[in-house]
């Protein structure tokens, strides 16, 4: 883990939104991979495919791995773990003394490049944003795969999406900022159609892509890393 700097900022779901202040903490290096969420279900067996509640995950749980506690030989151990549901997620960080990310903590690091905590500004960090969203993934690139950014954090962009603690409490739609809706199953806010700022639709797809989900859903391009409160 590296530790995190705290700030008030001004989040990417939208220009007039209100600023958020973020407080130390630490984040993992790098997303879980496959090898230690495979540590995991072995340690705890409730969370291994045959044996997980349908409640806390989805047909698509593990769905690639040759049995509960063997990966395919398609799958690398260093690659990130995906196919994983939020409480599967948040339970293994809790089992490690940590937990998940919120959405202002895991937007915050994000948007660092290689030399700026806030690289938000730059035409060249947001092509390189935009231009992951449009590229096909192999969804087996390992860890550390993508650069290093200024808080030393590597594949917040370029590898998966990732799980947030509060992933479905900002939904944006249409006009407001951070408006909560209760349809948890749309995708895409009209709002992003609307942004004028090419970072901001970047952020825009990240939101409504959140917002889609359900906490026991689990996805192929979709996984996790965990974060630690800093005791003073």
């Amino acid at each position: 883990m590296v530790p995190i700097t705290g700030d008030t900022y001004t989040p990417l779901y939208g220009r007039d939104s209100l600023k958020v202040t973020v407080v130390d903490f630490e984040m993992d290096v790098f997303p879980v991979t496959n090898n230690q969420f495979l540590d995991f279900v072995k340690k705890y067996p409730k969370w291994q495919r045959s044996k997980v509640k349908k409640l806390f995950a989805d047909g698509n749980y593990l769905k690639e791995w040759k049995s509960d506690t063997e990966l395919s030989e398609k799958q690398s151990l260093n690659a990130p773990i995906t196919n994983v549901s939020w409480f599967a997620a948040k339970d293994y960080c809790e089992c490690l003394g940590k937990r998940l990310p919120t959405v202002d903590e895991w937007e915050y690091v994000a948007m660092a490049n290689k030399e700026l905590p806030d690289a938000r500004t730059l035409k060249s960090y947001n092509e390189y944003i935009l231009s992951w969203y449009e590229t096909p993934k192999t969804f087996n690139n390992n860890v550390g795969s993508t650069f290093k950014n200024y808080w030393k954090v590597y594949d917040l962009h370029g590898l998966v999406w990732e799980w947030t603690f509060d992933f479905n409490s900002v939904l944006v739609s249409g006009e407001s900022r951070k408006d909560v809706d209760n349809d948890s199953n749309l995708f895409c806010g009209s709002a992003a159609v609307g942004a004028t700022d090419l970072m901001n639709y970047a952020a825009f797809m990240r939101y409504a892509t959140r917002g889609s989900l359900k906490a026991k859903y689990a996805m192929k391009n979709l996984g996790f890393r965990c974060v630690k409160d800093i005791n003073k």
